[in-house]
């Protein structure tokens, strides 16, 4: 599956990042750049990761997530796929995440 990184309109200081595809440390680099755009950006309050269509994610998109969960401004929008869940369920980390189901359930949280 190809990646793709889809950066949608503001709506309401909400960013909305859809994420398609496989994320590993040789090719994160089009959503870590998405992701310090709207963490640097003092217009937006709240950082939706659409994680739908994550077909694989390693160590190093954990690693971003949890640096964007830091802003206390990041929700996941779900629901999430199998590899995702099983990543954050085998590191302990599902609790640290607040997640939605679907984008428009994450942007009102």
């Amino acid at each position: 599956m190809e990646q793709q990184v889809d950066v949608l309109p503001d709506e309401d200081g909400v960013r909305v990042i859809a994420c398609t595809g496989e994320f590993d440390q040789d090719i994160l680099g089009p959503l870590k750049a998405a992701c310090t755009a709207a963490t640097d950006d003092p217009g937006v309050r709240r950082i939706v990761l659409d994680v739908t269509q994550v077909a694989f994610a390693d160590s190093s998109m954990l690693n971003l997530m949890l640096r964007l969960r830091a802003t206390d401004r990041l929700v996941l929008a779900g629901p999430l796929p199998a590899q995702l869940a099983r990543l954050l369920d085998v590191t302990s980390a599902r609790t640290l995440f607040l997640t939605a189901e679907g984008i428009e359930a994450a942007r009102v949280l």
